[in-house]
């Protein structure tokens, strides 16, 4: 196997208000704000040693078309996970999915970025 030319640093996703989705993610995901700076960026702690900080840039223009980027994310039961993530903000976009032994739920952030939740044994 070669070196690698690069490490993951951030996972960037764009915003309207970036504390909004920073406050949505933070709760999702267990952490804290790491870091603001400029004109609006929000960084998020990682959620794990070694994993890529979730960023929030901002943005004038709202989110408009399906992302050709999402997060998917693990957890226990994607039932319950689901009414939890909808209390925080969250919505759903589709029924449980399954596909050769895998089940998820398509899920939006309160900016309707898409998100996967997962079963762990997925």
């Amino acid at each position: 196997m070669t070196a690698p030319l690069a490490s993951l640093r951030y996972v960037i996703i764009d915003a309207s208000d970036t504390e909004a989705e920073a406050a949505f993610w933070s709760r999702v995901l267990g952490v804290e704000v790491a870091d603001r700076f400029g004109d609006g960026y929000v960084i998020l702690a990682p959620s794990q040693d070694g994993a890529p900080r979730l960023t929030f840039q901002p943005v004038p223009e709202a989110k408009i078309v399906k992302n050709r980027l999402h997060l998917d994310l693990r957890v226990p039961d994607i039932e319950t996970a689901t009414v939890e993530l909808e209390k925080l903000g969250g919505s759903r976009l589709s029924d449980i999915l399954e596909e050769e032994g895998y089940r998820w739920r398509v899920m939006r952030d309160p900016e309707g970025n898409e998100f996967c939740i997962a079963d762990v044994d997925g």
